[in-house]
């Protein structure tokens, strides 16, 4: 392909074509399954008490985001390193990698958004959802805060799979990224000082904040009682909003060190 003739839109459109032939090709479908069966395990594995209790929805929430940032990273982290031959030589003839990025951040979107689906569909069949929302609905915020959450953590796999040169590297690394997300998340463990401030840069605690907004955490029995400081929950419109451009945020800073760190590519002395 004579990458030097055609427009950086045209790339994007190419390579948006690439991704959704090899999900054909390799049975992408699978990802889909396997989505599916982690989200019923995580949500049988809750409990009943999920959306009506606040320790139960504040684990269920951490285990759905876990579950989550796992499904995000799969789908992506090997993407990129599995062709880096092919990218690195079409580079050399002209290839935008601002479209090579944007053309697989596009696809992963379209799979992401149709794993938190069918990940709200499952959730709302087995557990007793939250029946109002902030905004609208809480089957559309939460289905809205699982992509988030979701395609955020793909963007993440997406820029370990730019920077590393293998896909061993990619999946020797899978661990120590989702163990970072689980550990900083600030659920398990009570975080202060240095560690406090990572969890800042942490998907897993701001998806976690994000459900447990939704879910009205300060409005279960018991909130006020408790000394837990659940202000990270709030109910409100301003809340949500900004739980929600914070995991935009991280999903475009991804994105962008990927293109910057996968333009280093023709340094590769393999």
């Amino acid at each position: 392909m004579d990458q030097a003739r055609i427009s950086r839109s045209g790339q994007v459109s190419v390579y948006v074509g690439k991704c959704f032939r090899a999900f054909a090709n390799e049975r992408g479908w699978k990802m889909l399954i396997s989505s599916a069966i982690i989200v019923i395990i995580i949500s049988w594995v809750a409990g009943s008490d999920m959306f009506l209790a606040i320790r139960a929805t504040r684990n269920g929430a951490f285990a759905m985001v876990c579950g989550f940032i796992w499904i995000g990273i799969f789908n992506s982290i090997q993407s990129v390193c599995r062709e880096r031959a092919i990218i690195k030589r079409e580079y050399r003839t002209g290839l935008h990698i601002s479209s090579y990025i944007a053309a697989h951040m596009i696809y992963e979107m379209i799979l992401c958004f149709v794993q938190a689906l069918i990940a709200t569909i499952i959730l709302f069949n087995m557990r007793s959802a939250p029946t109002q929302g902030i905004f609208t609905s809480p089957f559309v915020e939460l289905l809205f805060t699982f992509f988030l959450v979701i395609f955020a953590a793909d963007a993440l796999g997406l820029l370990v799979s730019c920077v590393v040169k293998t896909e061993t590297a990619a999946m020797t690394a899978m661990p120590f990224v989702l163990i970072l997300q689980l550990v900083l998340s600030g659920v398990v463990f009570e975080l202060e000082g240095a560690a406090a401030s990572l969890s800042s840069f942490t998907i897993s605690r701001w998806g976690v904040n994000a459900i447990g907004s939704i879910a009205n955490i300060n409005a279960m029995p018991g909130a006020r009682q408790s000394d837990h400081d659940w202000s990270d929950f709030y109910f409100t419109t301003g809340n949500i909003t900004q739980l929600w451009l914070i995991l935009i945020g991280f999903t475009l800073v991804y994105g962008v060190i990927a293109i910057i760190s996968l333009k280093f590519i023709d340094r590769d002395k393999r």
